[in-house]
Parts: structure tokens; sequence; C-alpha cells
């Protein structure tokens, strides 16, 4: 096909959008920001943006992610394109979604205030924009299915954590009780955690054990086909 041949057809803009979970200790939530321009300016949004001309989609998440959090090296993941014809009611417009995981205790408060940006129980999220609120609920059910696999959780957390963080973390992803011992046994027979020699004492006087993630031991476990949870 030659070059010229594209002229006929009209022009579609790509854009990207970033659902963000972060984990309070309790519930996991979503970052949303007020939207600044028309359409649907003062409504609640996910994070995005137009693809740029000298960038692929992936680049252009990345940028968007770092203008919101000033984080670097977020976990990033491409959920699915949302192409809908009278999605974007300004005009033609494809979003290629991305979802994110950050510990909350990083990101920065500063951007948070700049961007007018909110955490949101997913259980309570305010009416957004177009078909974000879709993204979201995809974008959930995605980690419900990817942390059985991978032990991407570990994102949503500090980089040292307790075993009852650890089950709160995922009975939060799954909106579930879990049995403390099956899960405690389960979670420490994997050998992907390192105990350290010291203790989290806001919780309790007693305090317990904190530990770190082994990332090493998590690539021989992924290797052996063995499931997370």
């Amino acid at each position: 096909m030659k070059v010229t041949s594209y002229q006929k057809y009209r022009k579609i803009l790509v854009a990207v959008d970033c659902i963000i979970f972060g984990f309070d200790g309790s519930q996991v939530q979503a970052l949303l920001i007020k939207r600044r321009f028309e359409p649907e300016k003062g409504k609640w949004s996910l994070m995005g943006g137009f693809v740029g001309e000298k960038e692929n989609a992936e680049e252009a998440a990345t940028r968007v992610l770092r203008q919101l959090t000033g984080i670097k090296n977020i976990y990033m993941e491409q959920l699915a394109t949302f192409s809908d014809v009278n999605r974007d009611s300004a005009g033609r417009v494809i979003s290629i979604a991305y979802f994110a995981l950050i510990n909350i205790e990083d990101y920065d408060h500063k951007l948070q205030r700049e961007h007018e940006a909110k955490w949101f129980l997913l259980s309570r999220l305010p009416p957004l924009i177009f078909d974000h609120k879709e993204m979201v609920m995809k974008a959930k059910e995605r980690l419900r299915e990817k942390v059985v696999a991978h032990p991407v959780g570990f994102e949503l957390l500090p980089a040292k954590f307790t075993l009852p963080q650890l089950q709160s973390l995922y009975e939060a992803i799954y909106n579930a009780p879990l049995d403390k011992r099956n899960f405690t046994k389960k979670i420490l027979s994997l050998g992907v955690l390192k105990k350290l020699d010291e203790k989290e004492r806001q919780s309790s006087r007693k305090g317990a054990f904190l530990y770190v993630f082994d990332s090493r031991k998590d690539q021989k476990m992924q290797a052996d086909g063995v499931k997370f949870i």
C-alpha cells in the first residue's frame, strides 16, 4: 500500500489512561484527579494524556505516571484498549489503559495537591467521565487474577512489612477474609520472604516481625511454575 493512500483516512487520536492502585493498610484504593478542561471539566477522572508523535504507548503511560506521582520505576502493565466510537464526547479517541501499583507512602503529596488528586475506595468511587469506571473495574479484576501467580501485591506495600499487613492486603484485594494459619503457612512455604531481626511495634506492644520480599527466590519459583497464592 502506498503511503499516499493513508491520506484518505480520517486521523484518530490515541490516548493512554492510567489506573493507579494503592493500599492504605486496610483497603485498596484508586487515585483520581479533577479534570481541568472540557468536556467534563471539574469531574473525576483517571490520569491520562495523548500519545506523542515520538513516543510509544508505554512511554506515554510512563510519562503520565511520573508527572502525577513523581515516582520512578512504577509497576505498570497494559490492561486493555478501549475503542468505542462514542467513548469520548469531544472526538474520536482510542485509549490504551494501563494499571499501576504504588506504595501510598511514596506518593509526592505536593504533586497530589497540584493535580487535585484524591484516593477513593473501590467500593465508593465517585461518578467518572467516559468509560473510566469500566477501566477501573477491569483493572481490579486483572489485579485479582495477577496476584494468584505473581507477587505483584508487594508493590503496594512498604519495603519492610509484617505478615498481618500482607494478609490484610490480600483480604482487601479479594474482599474476603483469609484463614490466618493457612495463609501464613502457604506464604512462608514459598520461601520468597526474608525474616528480619526487626519488629513493627505500632500495632501492638509485643510487635510483629518484619519481612522483605526476595525477588531472586521468586524468579526460581516462577520458573518452577509455582503459584503464589
